[in-house]
């Protein structure tokens, strides 16, 4: 009998993203841990602006490093790569801030010159090509509008919430033969990236950990790096601990002297998700977003 005691219209949604993935290759049943159904995701929308976001609520943990032992904090992540359909909004003032907004305080992306998202995809795909100012940026700006502690995650944060809190080198206990059931890469990718949450999610609920896009994070060194690897990378290279720091290659056709510190001309694979501290977060501004999102449903 199948269990219908959902908490809400999204989480069924979820099960049912499950359960077609499983359905549509009845291997992925047998290969890939399901995400914990027991994980709160909480579906929300800042005022002013039309496009949902859904993030999830994933444990904290000590974590060993080479150096040393850290404290992961139980965070809210966003399930997917952060999206064209809410990185426009920021790019081209979308959400039409009031004058003297506090948003406007916070610097945004320059119009690209050429189509960001390279003929890929928009709706529903990957936002690709910014650079890691402006992925920062975006949290900053993000954060103003939600009231939310919004930021990137740390290096050893992404490799840790990518592998589900597992020390693996990928999440849901596959190995490089299987990374197809959960990753666009390019063995799968067919040269282009893919719309967010196709595949199966990990434990903790989150998509195209490997793949797809590789993500922006902080990195100790405070260089730019992304993680997780992308649609063009073999599998040995999106593991849970692949990065790529940014190359001087990501920017070099841009005309503009300087080059673009928002836009990298020459980088199609890169792209970020947010994530916010469950300790930061207060009640009544979290609880103001889903009544938001209630109403406009």
């Amino acid at each position: 009998m199948i269990n219908t005691n959902f908490r809400s219209c999204s989480e069924l949604v979820y099960v049912f993203l499950i359960l077609t993935a499983c359905l549509h290759n009845p291997l992925r049943a047998q290969t890939v841990q399901a995400a914990d159904p027991e994980l709160e995701q909480i579906h929300l929308r800042v005022p002013g602006m039309t496009e949902p976001f859904t993030m999830v609520l994933c444990p904290g943990s000590s974590v060993e490093t080479e150096d040393g032992t850290i404290q992961i904090p139980s965070m809210y992540v966003l399930t997917t790569e952060v999206t064209w359909d809410l990185y426009d909004i920021f790019v081209y003032k979308l959400d039409e801030p009031e004058e003297g907004s506090s948003a406007d305080a916070v610097s945004r992306p320059s119009k690209p010159y050429v189509p960001p998202d390279r003929g890929f995809g928009h709706d529903g795909y990957p936002a690709i090509g910014m650079t890691q100012r402006a992925a920062k940026s975006f949290c900053d700006w993000l954060s103003l509008k939600s009231g939310l502690e919004i930021r990137l995650p740390t290096q050893s944060e992404w490799t840790y919430l990518a592998t589900g809190g597992q020390e693996r080198a990928y999440c849901c206990e596959i190995d490089s033969s299987s990374l197809a059931e959960v990753a666009w890469f390019r063995e799968n990718a067919e040269h282009t990236t893919h719309p967010v949450a196709q595949l199966v999610p990990n434990a903790f609920g989150l998509f195209d950990v490997h793949g797809n896009a590789a993500e922006w994070v902080i990195s100790e060194s405070r260089k730019p790096i992304a993680m997780g690897g992308g649609y063009r990378d073999t599998a040995e290279d999106c593991t849970a601990e692949s990065s790529q720091r940014q190359h001087s290659s990501w920017n070099q056709s841009d005309p503009q002297i300087p080059k673009s510190q928002w836009w990298l001309a020459d980088c199609s694979w890169v792209g970020f998700r947010f994530v916010v501290d469950a300790s930061s977060i207060d009640q009544a501004t979290l609880e103001g977003l889903r009544h938001v999102d209630t109403e406009s449903d």
